[in-house]
């Protein structure tokens, strides 16, 4: 199916703070099933092979929507750098929610969506964050998550939590980037204060609709525990582990190749099979 792709268009929060979205759109006449993909840590619309992910749900019929999260350190000129690191340092989980808000209103109101089918995909932290969106919004009817987190309780312990909450700047560095990319203590404080709207297991044990899970065996960030503690609190719930490979399924950033890697391949047409199945 051919479609049409519309990318870097900018949208608002309700801090007024701006951000990036695309959207790719099958040609057709007919209502289009939606898909919101979210990304994780440290993670980006533009990164690796998303894109290509993208395309392949656009040939098949549903129309894809990726986005950055406005405070995920990217800023509105360049789309693969961190260079707004204030932003990232003030990001946190409600921030996130509230965020993703904001594209599913935005884009479930389009006069082609089916807003009987809109589908949450959520990649590592942004899988926790759908499990949480998808338990607090009927609109949403099914859920997918590829190496998600099963807490947002992932924070530092011991000495380095002392010093964060002495200091009220914990850095994590950025491997790719070579950034010490800081978080401040407001983080830790607004999930502490929002546990129970946070907490991910509540959330899937609540959830009733259709939900994929798929994780890579070999995933050297997530323990497959999380893909498992997830299958087992949603009822509706079907998992796939992925033999040989990890986090991000043999992708990673840049992408230079025109195609996706095997793992990635049988992920992207997992997910599309499962929507199609459950349609």
């Amino acid at each position: 199916m051919k479609f049409r792709t519309e990318q870097n268009i900018v949208l608002e929060n309700k801090t007024g703070r701006k951000f990036l979205v695309d959207n790719y759109t099958p040609e057709t006449s007919e209502k289009l099933p939606l898909v919101i993909f979210a990304h994780g840590y440290k993670g980006f619309k533009d990164w690796g092979a998303w894109n290509l992910m993208a395309e392949k749900f656009a040939k098949s019929g549903f129309l894809f929507v990726s986005f950055n999260f406005p405070m995920n350190g990217i800023g509105l000129e360049n789309t693969s750098e961190f260079s707004d690191i204030e932003a990232f340092s003030e990001n946190n989980y409600t921030q996130e929610l509230d965020d993703l808000n904001v594209v599913i209103d935005h884009f479930s109101k389009f006069e082609n969506v089916d807003s009987s089918k809109i589908t949450l995909l959520g990649h590592s932290r942004g899988g926790g964050i759908c499990v949480l969106k998808a338990a607090e919004d009927s609109r949403i009817s099914s859920l997918i998550t590829l190496g998600s987190v099963d807490s947002m309780n992932r924070f530092v312990t011991g000495e380095q939590l002392e010093n964060w909450q002495n200091t009220g700047i914990y850095n994590t560095f950025n491997s790719r980037t070579k950034q010490q990319m800081p978080h401040k203590i407001q983080f830790l404080n607004n999930y502490l204060e929002n546990k129970e709207k946070l907490d991910v297991e509540k959330a899937a044990k609540s959830l009733n609709i259709p939900t994929l899970i798929i994780h890579g065996k070999n995933d050297e960030s997530v323990k497959t525990s999380n893909a498992k503690n997830l299958n087992n609190w949603i009822k509706n719930s079907k998992i796939i582990l992925v033999e040989n490979t990890g986090h991000t399924f043999n992708t990673k950033q840049p992408w230079t190749d025109f195609k996706l890697p095997v793992a990635m391949n049988f992920v992207v047409n997992a997910t599309i099979d499962f929507l199609k199945n459950i349609a």
